[in-house]
């Protein structure tokens, strides 16, 4: 059942909101004229997405203007111009080049929300090299996975992290040549075989000119988890800076003066595309906090930086939520007029606590690893209604589908659940997965990019999020798969066999749970059970790791092998298990 209440959009705004009329914008927009707000780079040499986040504006008039403000854990403040930023991406890119990586060449990054990792995304990308972050919780195996897969050309991360997630896979790496660390001595030689970030600043020019740069070159690497088999790496190009920006301007609606906070971290997609593209492209000062989530910490930025428009995820307002109102009233938060949400579907009660407690609701939004961007939002101008996605952004065609007879069928009837789709073709579309074609193929249907998300659409356009269509699970923001955990889990002697799914969880929205065979020989204990946390937390990081391991004697199975994670979650929950016809002796492979 939809949500009834309805927060109607104030007629008193003291800044006018970006989209005004949300039918006549969609009559009006075409992606080319959106490409037209960007600059490209000079005499017609492509599109670049650090040009348009960076140069544009550092050779400008906004050159002076605070593009980020970083808060480090211990106080300390560092403030960086669109000029500063200009000099030292360039001075990263020539650093890049000298090292002899180029074009197409994958740099990573394993950090924290450090101002290096920033500088090594933006002049990775004013090199014409490819960006992929990595979430610096991961453990080791998930670590190696992804720098495998992506054939890692060089890693940018700290001296800590690569002593205790990068050393011991190094040698199982034979295309990573570079490791660049940052935050040891730049004079000393004790890691052997790698480069100090700071040195290789030092020794590099701020004279740089971006090469050409073709809007369909590969920019940008991100992972994302799938329910079988190994990672998936998202492939975009420099034209998805076109709808970065636009979405910016529309589902965020940044002005000018902003003062900008996204909470996400880059290591995922939220915090490359809004935590550092889409914000600097439309020149706004940029909050970057180091630090963990603290409420305390948390309501003293927004009150101490004046930040004016916040973007965080359900997980964070849930937790802020459970704090208490009271703790909200100690600080002034006046200057705040767009507060935002992505990640996970939004709890209704958390968009009307946000309008009782800062005056203000959450407006959320919806996008994937595979959109690049937003894709359909609640708008500034638009009435909420809490629950809902939203609808979609201009440009973007959306619909709910169902497959009938092997073809794909547009659901017309409101509130009926179907598949979520979207019409391809909108620039930051990833454009494959890496080395994968077969399985970016079956993504698509005809002219739709099939989400496998679950969804309705109400009478009034407004999209319902019901869930996922596959097993992978939401923890606080980030995509695990189950595969990966029961892989780590195997690895373990006393594990026989692992089945993982996501448990609902009143903050996390889900937590990983574990069931796991024992082989013989081993005793299903309390001990072991801690045993197996400790194993898992160490090789896959505490992000990723089980929160809960139940010990049973058999794991529902498909006739092919596959562990139907569906059906231990529905007796997890006690919920109807639905079709069997597959367990054990059943005639077809679930799919």
């Amino acid at each position: 059942m939809f949500w009834k209440t309805i927060i109607k959009t104030a007629s008193d705004r003291a800044v006018r909101p970006n989209l005004q009329d949300y039918e006549q914008a969609r009559a009006s927009f075409s992606w080319e004229e959106a490409r037209r707000e960007l600059e490209g780079l000079p005499e017609g040499r492509g599109l670049n997405i650090a040009h348009e986040a960076v140069d544009r504006h550092a050779t400008g008039a906004r050159r002076d203007h605070l593009a980020i403000r970083w808060l480090g854990k211990q106080g300390k403040t560092l403030d960086l111009t669109y000029a500063d930023l200009k000099q030292l991406t360039s001075r990263f890119a020539n650093a890049l080049k000298h090292l002899g990586l180029g074009k197409g060449d994958r740099v990573f990054a394993l950090a924290g929300r450090i101002p290096e990792l920033y500088i090594a995304a933006l002049g990775t990308l004013k090199n014409r090299s490819v960006f992929s972050p990595l979430f610096s919780a991961f453990g080791p195996e998930p670590v190696k996975a992804r720098l495998s897969i992506g054939q890692a050309s060089a890693l940018v991360t700290t001296r800590s992290l690569y002593e205790r997630k990068v050393k011991a896979i190094r040698q199982s790496l034979p295309f990573l040549n570079h490791i660049i660390l940052v935050g040891g001595d730049r004079h000393s030689t004790s890691v052997p075989d790698t480069l100090d970030f700071h040195r290789l600043m030092d020794e590099s020019s701020d004279d740089l000119t971006i090469e050409p740069t073709d809007p369909e070159d590969m920019a940008l690497l991100h992972f994302t988890s799938g329910t079988t088999g190994t990672p998936k790496g998202a492939v975009h190009v420099h034209e998805a800076v076109v709808a970065h920006h636009i979405t910016g301007k529309l589902a965020l609606d940044f002005h000018p003066d902003d003062i900008f906070w996204c909470t996400a971290d880059p290591g995922w997609v939220t915090g490359t595309s809004y935590g550092i593209i889409a914000p600097l492209t439309s020149g706004v000062t940029m909050i970057v906090d180091e630090a963990d989530f603290d409420a305390e910490r948390w309501y003293r930025i927004l009150q101490d930086q004046r930040v004016t428009v916040w973007y965080t995820a359900p997980t964070a307002i849930r937790m802020m939520m459970k704090a208490g109102a009271e703790l909200v009233r100690k600080y002034d938060l006046a200057a705040l007029r767009f507060l935002a949400s992505v990640g996970e579907p939004l709890n209704p009660e958390a968009v009307v606590w946000g309008k009782e407690t800062f005056g203000l609701p959450f407006h959320d939004n919806w996008w994937q690893t595979e959109t690049g961007g937003i894709m359909i939002a609640n708008f500034a101008s638009m009435d909420i209604r809490p629950g809902s996605m939203g609808r979609p952004l201009p440009g973007v065609g959306a619909a709910i589908v169902r497959k009938v007879e092997g073809r794909i069928e547009v659901i017309e009837e409101p509130e009926t659940q179907g598949e979520l789709a979207l019409v391809r073709g909108w620039p930051s579309m990833f454009r494959g997965y890496w080395n994968e074609e077969e399985r970016y193929r079956k993504c698509f249907a005809g002219d739709f990019y099939l989400t496998g998300d679950l969804a309705k659409k109400d009478r009034d356009g407004y999209f319902w999020f019901v869930g996922r269509k596959d097993d992978v699970i939401k923890t606080s923001g980030h995509l695990i798969g189950p595969f990966e955990v029961e892989s780590i889990l195997m690895e373990h002697p006393a594990v026989a066999e692992a089945g993982v799914i996501g448990k609902p969880d009143p903050v996390a929205m889900e937590l990983v749970k574990a069931f796991v065979l024992l082989n013989d020989g081993f005793e299903a204990t309390d001990e072991l059970r801690r045993e197996l946390m400790a194993f898992a937390r160490t090789r896959l990081g505490a992000a990723v790791a089980p929160k809960e391991i139940d010990f049973v004697a058999s794991l529902p199975r498909t006739r092919s092998g596959k562990i139907m994670r569906r059906l231990l979650k529905a007796r997890e929950l006690g919920l109807p298990e639905g079709d069997i016809s597959t367990l054990e002796t059943g005639s077809e492979d679930e799919s």
